[in-house]
């Protein structure tokens, strides 16, 4: 299997993840960041939902390899630095 594909297989199971933090009050900044996305660019809900998994993916196999519990700051990090994304 490809590289690209295993990320892509990692992203889409990532999917029902972002769902349910979109939907907690407990991850509030995952909705802010969601909306900040969508507000300021004309861009597709799946689109913004994957950039959200791939910030997702990247704090959680730093935690698979670690051993040490989720970093939130370190996800909260990496979600305020996604760019706005220009519109399609």
């Amino acid at each position: 299997m490809q590289e690209d594909d295993r990320l892509d297989e990692l992203i889409e199971s990532l999917l029902p993840a972002v769902d349910q933090q979109l939907e907690s009050s407990e991850t509030g900044y995952v909705g802010k960041t969601y909306e900040r996305l969508q507000s300021r660019n004309d861009v597709e809900e799946d689109e913004i939902k994957e950039l959200i998994a791939c910030c997702l993916a990247v704090v959680s196999d730093d935690m698979l390899k670690s051993g040490k519990p989720f970093d939130h700051k370190r996800y909260r990090k990496l979600l305020n630095a996604l760019p706005e994304l220009p519109e399609s």
